[in-house]
Formats: structure tokens, sequence, C-alpha cells
């Protein structure tokens, strides 16, 4: 086990770096020109855009710009603005072009919104996905069983941001019925209520593959030899059913709800944009229409973290959950 791990830490590294070096090329050797962003003026003078991109340090060799950002991550960077030298701790994940702070405060203090509303979303499809999917394996063939299929076939074809949008415009701003979303400083009650709409939508619309996923593997553990034995000593269905047939048949569903976790803490642009929600995901969005290059790459590099973390994590629950996974 302990060999495994350090074998996937070390191509977890490796995944971080080529993504870091990946995303640094395509952001910071793009055509486009953050100074011209960040220019006060209508029509900018040449003159002017060399002073800002002197400000920003986007006038150095791409080589030293790679070489300070990647040193950064390991030991800090010092920045020099309007005569100000500002020290970055490491892991320094630079300055924003546009306000001029840290991206490690621009992000790790929108982390929590994301994260609760990523745990939230995930009670509610784990929840409904899984409960759904054993109600309709239980009753495969019956009326029950295909209108559990049925409606999660179409809550899956339906665009997800359609649905967000709807929710968003009437049961949060014309009917109120959810309250809209509050900062944390205002109360974590009300901070978890302002987050009970987009949990929802995104919890409801996610369960519906985990109904299908749910369904489908329940189905293929029931029919086993050692389920058909265990119904042939004469224990209880529902002891055959959850000690059984469940803890087997929520091994793939495991390795599916642990990519999901990650993709939810780092993909959740769409829901944050739409509900207000002050995430990464729309701070990372405002970073893409103004260029704010420090806080993508920033943004990039938790993400690929996040996502080799959770790869490694959901491996090695996968062995623990079903006995007949071992790791060497």
């Amino acid at each position: 086990m302990l060999i495994y791990i350090l074998r996937r830490l070390a191509l977890a590294l490796s995944v971080v770096l080529a993504t870091m070096v990946s995303a640094f090329l395509l952001f910071f050797a793009a055509p486009s020109d953050p100074a011209l962003a960040l220019c006060p003026e209508s029509k900018c003078p040449p003159e002017r855009l060399a002073q800002i991109s002197a400000s920003l340090g986007l006038d150095r060799p791409l080589r030293q710009q790679f070489f300070e950002y990647f040193s950064g991550l390991f030991v800090g960077r010092d920045f020099t603005y309007a005569g100000d030298t500002v020290h970055c701790s490491a892991p320094c994940l630079g300055f924003s072009f546009l306000t001029r702070q840290s991206v490690n405060d621009e992000l790790f203090s929108r982390f929590p919104n994301t994260v609760v509303l990523a745990i939230m979303a995930a009670i509610v499809f784990v929840t409904v996905g899984v409960v759904t999917g054993i109600a309709a394996a239980v009753r495969r063939g019956t009326a029950a069983d295909r209108l559990i299929v049925g409606a999660s076939q179409v809550l899956g074809a339906i665009p997800y941001y359609v649905l967000a949008l709807l929710v968003a415009l009437y049961p949060v701003i014309l009917w109120h019925v959810l309250p809209q979303f509050s900062p944390m400083s205002e109360g974590f009650g009300r901070f978890l209520l302002g987050l009970l709409a987009p949990a929802l939508i995104l919890g409801l619309v996610t369960s519906a593959s985990y109904t299908r996923y749910t369904r489908n593997s329940m189905l293929e553990t029931l029919s086993m030899d050692y389920v058909r034995t265990a119904r042939s000593k004469g224990i209880p269905e529902r002891t055959v059913l959850f000690q059984h047939g469940f803890r087997a048949a929520m091994s793939p569903i495991l390795t599916i709800l642990g990519l999901d976790i990650a993709y939810l803490l780092t993909g959740t642009l769409i829901t944050e944009q739409i509900f207000g929600v002050d995430g990464i995901g729309r701070r990372t969005i405002q970073a893409f229409r103004s260029q704010d290059l420090p806080v993508i790459m920033g943004s990039v590099l938790m993400t690929a973290v996040i996502i080799v973390v959770m790869n490694l994590i959901v491996d090695i629950g996968y062995s623990l959950v079903d006995p007949r996974v071992r790791l060497s």
C-alpha cells in the first residue's frame, strides 16, 4: 500500500507540474495583452501599454517569468507596486493584475463558499440518487422502476443552465421562496440558507446519473452467486440487500463520487455565476474577462491539485470498501 501511494504521489506531482507548464505557456505566451485590458484610456497609446507591461513584469523574457513563478511556489516572491515592495509567502500564486491583491487571498478566501456548496450538493445527489437507484433495482420491471428511470433520464436531458436559470429567477428572485446568497460574515445560518437553492438544483441534476449508476450496479450485484447463496440460507432480505449487495454495489459509485466532488470543488462556475455565489468559480470567470492571468493560473493549479488528490483518495477508499480489490 505504501509503495502504491508513493508511486501515485510521484505521478500526481508530475501531472501538476505538466499542468502548470501547459497553463503558463497557454496564458502567458498567448497573443492577448493583459496590459490592454487594464489600460484606462479608450485608445491606449503604446507608451502607456509599455508602462503597464513593465509594472506587471510582462516585459521580461518568458523563461524568466516562469522561473520566478515556479520558484515562488516554494520560496515565495517579492512584488514591487508603485515603489512599494510586498512579499508573497510560499506557496505564492502571484498578485492579481486587477485588484493588486494576493492570489492566495483571492482564492482561499472564496474557497470555503465553494466547499460548502459542493458538500451540500453532494449530500443531495448521493441521498436522492442512491435511494432512488436502490428502489428502482428492488422493483425491477415494475411501474415504479420505469417511473424512476424515466424521470432521471428527463432530468438529465434538460440543459443544466436552463434549470439553474429557472430556479434562480422564480423561486429565488420573483417568489422569494428560497433566499439569495449571503456571505458568511452575515451569519452562518443565513449563509447556509443562501446556498440552499444552488445546492438543490446542482444536487438534483447530478442525482439523475447516480440513480442509473446505482440501479445498474445493484442489479448486477443482486444477480451474483453469493447473493443467491445468502438468500437460500434464509437470511432476511434486508440483510441480503444492504450487507451483501449494497456494499459491493457501492464500489463503482465511490469512484464516481470522489471524482464528482473534485469537479464540484473546481467546476461550479455556472452555478456560482447564476446564483451570485462568491466562490472560486465565479472569481475565475471574472479573471478570464479581465485577462487576470495570475488568478487564472492559481485557479488552474488549485484544480489540478484537488483532482489528483481526490483520485488518490478514491483509489485507496475503493480497496477499503470492496474487499475483493487489493492494492499492491
